[in-house]
């Protein structure tokens, strides 16, 4: 008999040694997911995910991506449709606060906000945990950040983060090579080098969608193909072996 038997039926019930298992689950779900990269540079912030399109689906298109103010953009890994829901969530926010206050929302309150949402999910009975973990990045009056979400309601900041399958040994990767110094190319160069660093087929930037938010123009934009493409030549600069 499983250890969790009787413990892992609903979010709102502790196992004996201290664990819920719908979150651990849901956690879990996570670890599954393709791997979707932040980082933060002196110009901007770069956000990238690996994707691998069928051979007739429209390849210019990101599922995993989205914009959620026009300063702050989104990176999910995991359960993907419960992450629209969650930056659908995000936006009526944003929105909110911009006709509340008259000024654009900080990207911690959005980190918060969702984070807070995912917790509400761990607390009652007849629903589960949101199976996916999201990198907020945005630009406000602040300057330039990163957070991470996770299914528990969990939210932390970083300068560079990975989240989905083979997270850790990209972390680690990332904890070798990002400097607070480098420019928004380099940063674009070393997602693409970690995405390939776990990837089953390395090649280059064609499985890799990116977008972007520059501390010049303060808004989020997809990067094209080309420019992915361009990106990728200082991906050489970081040693994968």
């Amino acid at each position: 008999m499983m250890a969790s038997r009787g413990y892992d039926m609903t979010p709102t019930m502790y196992s004996p040694d201290g664990r819920i298992y719908q979150v651990e689950y849901a956690i879990e779900t996570v670890k599954r997911g393709t791997i979707a990269i932040g980082i933060l540079s002196k110009e901007g912030v770069i956000l990238a995910v690996e994707e691998k399109p069928r051979p007739l689906q429209t390849k210019n298109i990101t599922q995993k991506i989205f914009q959620v103010d026009y300063h702050i953009g989104v990176a999910a890994a995991g359960y993907i449709p419960d992450a629209r829901v969650q930056v659908d969530s995000a936006r009526f926010f944003s929105q909110g606060n911009r006709m509340t206050y008259d000024e654009s929302v900080e990207v911690s309150t959005v980190a918060k906000h969702l984070a807070d949402q995912a917790h509400q999910f761990t607390q009652y009975g007849g629903v589960r945990p949101n199976g996916v973990s999201m990198i907020i990045a945005g630009i406000d009056q602040k300057g330039g950040s990163i957070y991470v979400t996770d299914p528990s309601g969990t939210y932390l900041q970083y300068s560079a983060v990975a989240i989905g399958a083979g997270a850790e040994d990209v972390n680690e990767f990332l904890e070798k090579y990002y400097s607070q110094d480098m420019s928004l190319e380099d940063a674009a160069g070393l997602a693409i080098a970690a995405i390939n660093l776990k990837a089953e087929q390395k090649d280059g930037a064609s499985n890799v969608k990116m977008a972007k938010i520059t501390d010049k123009t303060k808004v989020f934009e997809k990067v094209s193909e080309s420019d992915v493409e361009n990106y990728s030549k200082n991906a050489s600069k970081f040693n994968t072996q």
